[in-house]
């Protein structure tokens, strides 16, 4: 069994999930694997506390140019599709983060003067199985992540080799990362079932929206767990009814949970009745195991407003501020701060860069003024009746994306196909294919708009199920949200940035102003929001924290001043745990505009605190 559980939002209780799941079914003798997939921020082994005895390091192959043999024709540039070369002055530059690895621009350079070399991007570690630690020691299951080098982008590579552990004769428990993007998809490709969790929130359900329409259009098996149910979950019920889509259990939303997790335990031995919900979800996923898929639900539609919108408000300013405010871990309320400092500035550019799981627009109900189609990308496919079945795009393709199990022709008896989900569109096998055989075509990824709301212009993006190239969407929004900055002289634009810390969240944060990072005191929350700070630190950045539900665990929330000051950051601002968050959230209004509250109070000073930050390096 192959069961891999993921979420669309973060911070749904994926991670909680997914490791009391192991350590209940390990507990009932169940052999169990538990890998995490969520490689740019994994999180269970804060909760399993492994012995790691293995480690494997990951590498790609990434050129390295001899300039005595190049003689700047620039002929890599114009190979490569994701503009990680430039040739300048006859010189070539390569950008690492942007290289996918594909070993293009090595096979076109015509004096051979591009080479591939091996670049580590991540570790894999491992930990065996130990029965004894059902009684405080060892592992009771096996244990295996990935960690993806800051810096890097290439997560699916890191996900791919956490699969290598998958073992056939065992419960192979998946936890991926948050999102629709291409690791989530990694993580989900050769799934028996998709276990998508969700909270009974709008954004809970919109996000769910998301993955679900992920995991149906890969053809597995999906089911639903809803986490901090509130007993009636009115919105998700009426949703599942509608979609098909099967509910396989509940969890209750009790405080207690909260803070067993803050501290990084296992909820299972510290609440035993949650073990016997999570045997019956489980028997209720391997009864949906070989199910027949229902077809994918449709999505809502951003539709451009009829009515002529009123011209947007311009500004005084001279130029503009750039504020990105990001999480690492997902779910620690980034939009909800970002949506209530957006009230709070009043006419400022808001640029939604989290294109894969887009929440902001649920607080702040934008008008759409205009929609563009976003051609990210490119697919190859094979014409068929042309293939000869010599095997050269096979084995040139750097993605394994190139099957020999294709339709027989006129010519073979089987012929290629290529995997369009592991596709990277790099156009490789167009040029070793000796037949013509391999069309490679721009396709349409998302979407992305201009938008009017109360608070100023909003730039967002909708990135295709499934879709890659997240990265150059976000750079799309911040493009155009710079452009607007400029053309209305307003001061600020502030992006709410996707969670983790690959090609997203790279795209987001490089060349801001100022990153706003957005954590919670809990250990996943803590080791989170280092990992940002070190992705801020290299792109050299300025980071500020703010710690949202401040008061769950004082202990974590001290570590997190501490960390931040080692870092040459500080926390700005401590926003407590109130239930007025979430009835604010189901309301569809910000926490700033439902009413007087200690967090709406909180957000009010961070705001304060940061526009005194921005006037000082003025």
């Amino acid at each position: 069994m192959i069961l891999t559980i993921a979420s669309g939002k973060g911070g749904t209780g994926k991670t909680t999930f997914a490791v009391n799941l192991a350590y209940i079914l390990a507990q009932r003798g169940e052999k169990v694997r538990l890998l995490d997939c969520d490689v740019e921020e994994p999180n269970d082994h804060l909760f399993v506390k492994p012995e790691f005895t293995a480690k494997e390091d990951v590498a790609v192959m990434k050129p390295v140019c001899d300039a005595s043999q190049c003689d700047g024709c620039g002929k890599c540039a114009d190979a490569c599709h994701y503009n990680a070369l430039a040739v300048i002055k006859r010189k070539v530059l390569i950008f690492n983060e942007l290289c996918h690895s594909c070993g293009v621009c090595s096979y076109v350079c015509p004096r051979k003067a591009l080479r591939e070399t091996p670049v580590i991007i991540g570790q894999v570690l491992s930990a065996p199985s130990n029965p004894s630690k059902l009684s405080g020691t060892g592992n009771p299951f096996y244990f295996a992540h990935g960690v993806l080098n800051i810096g890097e982008a290439l997560a699916p590579n890191i996900v791919n080799a956490v699969k290598r552990n998958i073992d056939p004769n065992a419960v192979n428990i998946l936890d991926a990362s948050p999102g629709t993007a291409c690791p989530v998809v990694k993580a989900l490709e050769g799934a028996d079932v998709a276990v998508l969790l969700t909270e009974p929130t709008p954004f809970g359900l919109n996000d769910l929206k998301l993955a679900a329409a992920m995991t149906i259009k890969m053809g597995i098996p999906t089911g639903i767990v809803v986490n901090r149910s509130d007993g009636s979950d009115t919105i998700i019920n009426q949703y599942v009814e509608s979609a098909g889509i099967p509910i396989l259990g509940r969890i209750p939303f009790k405080r207690a949970y909260a803070e067993t997790y803050s501290a990084g335990r296992i909820l299972v031995e510290w609440h035993k009745e949650l073990g016997e919900t999570l045997l019956q979800i489980y028997d209720n996923v391997c009864r949906l195991k070989g199910t027949k898929v229902p077809p994918a639900p449709p999505l809502a539609e951003f539709c451009v407003a009829s009515a002529k919108p009123a011209p947007f408000i311009p500004g005084t300013a001279a130029g503009y501020k750039e504020i990105t405010i990001i999480s690492g871990k997902g779910g620690t309320g980034k939009t909800t701060v970002t949506a209530s400092l957006a009230v709070l500035a009043a006419n400022s550019i808001l640029a939604d860069n989290d294109v894969d799981a887009a929440d902001l627009h649920l607080l702040l109900t934008p008008q759409v003024r205009e929609a563009h189609f976003f051609t990210g990308g490119q697919k190859a496919t094979i014409i068929a009746c042309k293939c000869i079945d010599c095997g050269k795009c096979i084995i040139a393709c750097h993605f394994n994306a190139i099957r020999p199990d294709g339709p027989a022709n006129d010519i073979v008896r089987q012929t290629a196909r290529i995997d369009q989900f592991a596709c990277e569109g790099c156009g490789f096998c167009q040029l070793v294919c000796p037949v013509d055989a391999i069309r490679v075509e721009k396709t349409v990824t998302g979407q992305w708009f201009v938008s009017s709301t109360a608070c100023g212009p909003m730039v967002h993006a909708r990135l295709g199920i499934a879709e890659e190239n997240s990265g150059r969407l976000v750079a799309q929004v911040r493009g155009r949200a710079a452009e607007l900055a400029d053309e209305l002289h307003l001061e600020n634009i502030l992006g709410d940035g996707p969670p983790g810390t690959g090609c997203p969240v790279i795209a987001s944060a490089s060349g801001t102003d100022l990153v706003l990072i957005v954590t919670e005191p809990t250990v996943s929350g803590v080791h989170d929001m280092e990992r940002v700070l070190e992705l801020a630190a290299h792109f050299r950045v300025p980071a500020l924290v703010v710690i949202n539900k401040a008061d769950l665990n004082q202990e974590q929330a001290e570590r997190i001043v501490r960390i931040a000051e080692q870092r040459h950051s500080r926390v700005i601002g401590r926003i407590p745990f109130d239930r007025i968050v979430n009835d604010a959230l189901m309301a569809g209004k910000t926490v700033v505009e439902y009413g007087k509250s200690t967090a709406a109070d909180a957000i009010g000073d961070i705001w304060r605190e940061l526009q005194r930050v921005l006037r000082t390096e003025e």
